[in-house]
Formats: structure tokens, C-alpha cells, sequence
């Protein structure tokens, strides 16, 4: 063999009597076939089988399963984002002339999606109360073939009663999507409580470190996962091994950092009920949070995000507290080791329900520091706050 082809070409290499811990990450566009046979008839392998780099590699296919089985599911699909997630779900299953229900709580990117892509195609959006709970089924008619829940809402918190709303949408022949970041896999699980779609953005918790961005669904109906894999395929999406490798580090630890974040921020919401310049702490684990109760019984734990809403101040009070802070960073995102503020505005993204706070809301993500130095740090903004002038309120 010439050495020009010797150096194109890798050598096999014996690779009995070796094992690691760690998954490997498999890079490929093409995916070659041993023979000519096996390549014609690669059409036959299905979405389980590999055809091509961008439809999954070993490394894809061991985050899959594992989330899989987390989820108590059949399938995953990866996506690039959380975002992409509940996108994908929507475009598998929406056609012009359908409806799809979303609480008025939801990520706003969803909203955005539904009033700037989906209506402009034909497919209609209706906003609702995350409280509804069973009354739900007055929305639904028989354009409705989707609706959506985010339980908790990742800004203010409203704890949704999924397995009512699931039976209501099951009556009436609708399916069902759940935006399960804050909790993950290991608090709730939509799958068992009905739903049909479990999305995740793995850029938070799974991840837990700030430096991927992916999103995943789950579900129990592999005619679901076939719908997703085929919108997927036409519209050439796959994801990165390498993002994927990262998500199958961070899974490995994420039931420790949960339960940490999660112990920390119950005690900084409790803490923080009484200072004088929080308006009310929104927390699923304090009684006063909307839908405390159906937190308690079908979550009963916490992960490490919660939202203030602060007594009235101006922007001009609001980013000098910010810049006191030393530990916590300023920045968008959560679930990672880092613990991040960021505030946010609530009132311009409701429609079914009225946002009355007049303060500003604060959002919190709580990381793995010292919990002393972090509440440390929470006290200095909020002190920073406590000496703006009161004139200057917003």
C-alpha cells in the first residue's frame, strides 16, 4: 500500500481487554457499509439503524436511552436547543387549521412561535390560565389537537395540575406536551402522569454546566418519535456528538446538583419571605406560590430556580444592585454550577391572565457555591435596593 493511501487509510486495532467508564464520542457525516448489498438497502434500517451522521451515531443513541429511561419512555429524540424541542413537537403534530392551547405563563420564545410562525401558516394558538386545571376542557374543541404545559412556569412559577388537564385533553382527543425543565426526570415524569410529549432543554440541568445547548423528547408512542424523526430529516437538523458527550458528563451528577440547588433554594425562599424589600417570593415549595398544593403531591422536591418579585424600583436602582453583586453572575439561562440572577419583564408576555406586580421580578438560579456566600451576595442587592430613593420607583 503506498504511504499517500497508508495515510488516508486507519488501521483496525485490537480492542479486547479494553474498557472505559467514559462514553466515546463517535464524529461522522458518512456512515460506510460493508458491502454493496448492505449499503442499497440502507432505506430498511429505520431511524434505529445508521445512515448518516446527522440521524445519530452510538454517542446520540446513549444520551437517547438514557433519558429514555429516565422518563420511563420508549423513545427520545435529540434537537439542538429546548426551544427547538417544543417546536419540533408542535410542527410533528399541528397542520393549517389546527389549534394549539399554551398556558399564559410559557417561555416566551413559544409564544413568539406561535404568533409569528405557526398563525401566519394557518395553525391558531390560544393562551390559558396555567391554574385552569380540569376546566381546560371548555378550550378544547375539535381544532384543538395540542396543548401545552409548562409546570412550573420558569418565571413565575405557577405549578400546573398536569394529570388533570392531561384527562381533560384526552376526553376531547387532543395530546398533550410538557415542558419539564425545572423539575427533570427526577422530581416529575409527564410520561406517567399521561402526557404524550416529555421535553427537556438539557442545556440546564442535564447539562449543568453552562457550555451546551440541546433539547430532548420523550415519549411512549414511537408513531410520535417517527413523526419527529421525519420533520427532523426534512428539515436537516441533527445534533453535535460533542454536545451530546458534554450532556452525558453532566447526567452523571445531576441527581446530586439538583437535590443541592434545590435544598438551598427552598431555604433561601423561606429566608426571604419576610425581607422588606421582596413584594412575595415565588416558590413551588411555599404555600403561597399558585399551585403549591399540586406541587406537593405530585413533585414534593425542588430544583434550584425561583423568581422575586421585588418592592417598586427603577432601572437605575435595579442595575446598581446588580453590579454589587460578587458571587452570583447577571445572565440568562440556569441549571448550571454558577448561580445567576436575571430580571424579567412578565406583563407584556400575558394575555389570559393579568400580571398586576408593579415591582420588578427578579429571577434566581441557585448554583453550587457556598451557600453563606451566596445569601450573603442576595442580601447586598437587595440592601443596594433598600437605599434607593423612594421617589424614583418605577
Amino acid at each position: 500500500m503506498h504511504d499517500q493511501t497508508i495515510c488516508v487509510h486507519h488501521p483496525a486495532v485490537d480492542e479486547e481487554g479494553y474498557a472505559s467508564l467514559a462514553v466515546p464520542t463517535h464524529r461522522a457525516s458518512t456512515i460506510v457499509y460493508p458491502d454493496g448489498a448492505s449499503f442499497m438497502a440502507r432505506k430498511y434500517r429505520g431511524f434505529d439503524g445508521y445512515t448518516y451522521g446527522l440521524h445519530g451515531t452510538p454517542t446520540t443513541r446513549t444520551l437517547e436511552a438514557q433519558l429514555t429511561a429516565l422518563h420511563d419512555g420508549v423513545r427520545t429524540v435529540l434537537v439542538p436547543s429546548g426551544q427547538a424541542a417544543v417546536t419540533t413537537v408542535m410542527l410533528s403534530v399541528l397542520m393549517p387549521g389546527d389549534k394549539v392551547l399554551i398556558p399564559d405563563h410559557a417561555y416566551p420564545p413559544v409564544r413568539s412561535f406561535c404568533t409569528e410562525y405557526l398563525a401566519p401558516r394557518g395553525i391558531a394558538h390560544g393562551f390559558y390560565d396555567p391554574l385552569i386545571g380540569a376546566g381546560i376542557a371548555e378550550l378544547i374543541d375539535e381544532t384543538v389537537k395540542l396543548v401545552w404545559v409548562e409546570s412550573p412556569g420558569s418565571n413565575t412559577m405557577e405549578v400546573q395540575d398536569v394529570p388533570a388537564i392531561v384527562a381533560a385533553a384526552k376526553a376531547k382527543g387532543a395530546l398533550v406536551g410538557c415542558d419539564n425543565t425545572w423539575a427533570t426526570p427526577l422530581i416529575f415524569k409527564p410520561l406517567v402522569h399521561g402526557a404524550d410529549f416529555a421535553c427537556e432543554a438539557l442545556t440546564k440541568y442535564v447539562g449543568g454546566h453552562s457550555d451546551l445547548l440541546l433539547g430532548s423528547i420523550t415519549v411512549k408512542d414511537i408513531a410520535l418519535r417517527q413523526k419527529m424523526k421525519e420533520i427532523l430529516r426534512g428539515f436537516g437538523i441533527g445534533v453535535s456528538p460533542d454536545e451530546c458527550q458534554l450532556a452525558l458528563r453532566g447526567i452523571e451528577t445531576m441527581g446530586l446538583r439538583v437535590a443541592h440547588m434545590g435544598r438551598v433554594s427552598e431555604d433561601f425562599a423561606r429566608r426571604l419571605v419576610d425581607h422588606p424589600m421582596v413584594e412575595r417570593v415565588l416558590h413551588p415549595a411555599l404555600p403561597s406560590c399558585p399551585g403549591h398544593a399540586i406541587w406537593k403531591r405530585d413533585m414534593g422536591r425542588s430544583s434550584g430556580l425561583f423568581s422575586l418579585v421585588l418592592k417598586p424600583v427603577d432601572d437605575e436602582a435595579m442595575s446598581a444592585a446588580l453590579s454589587a453583586l460578587r458571587v452570583f453572575a447577571i445572565g440568562a439561562s440556569w441549571g448550571g454550577t454558577r448561580s445567576l440572577v436575571a430580571p424579567q419583564t412578565i406583563a407584556q408576555d400575558r394575555s389570559a391572565t393579568a400580571w398586576t406586580a408593579k415591582g420588578p421580578l427578579l429571577r434566581i438560579s441557585i448554583g453550587l457555591e457556598e451557600p453563606d456566600e451566596l445569601w450573603a451576595d442576595l442580601s447586598r442587592l437587595l440592601s443596594v435596593l433598600g437605599r434607593a430613593p423612594a421617589n424614583k420607583a418605577a
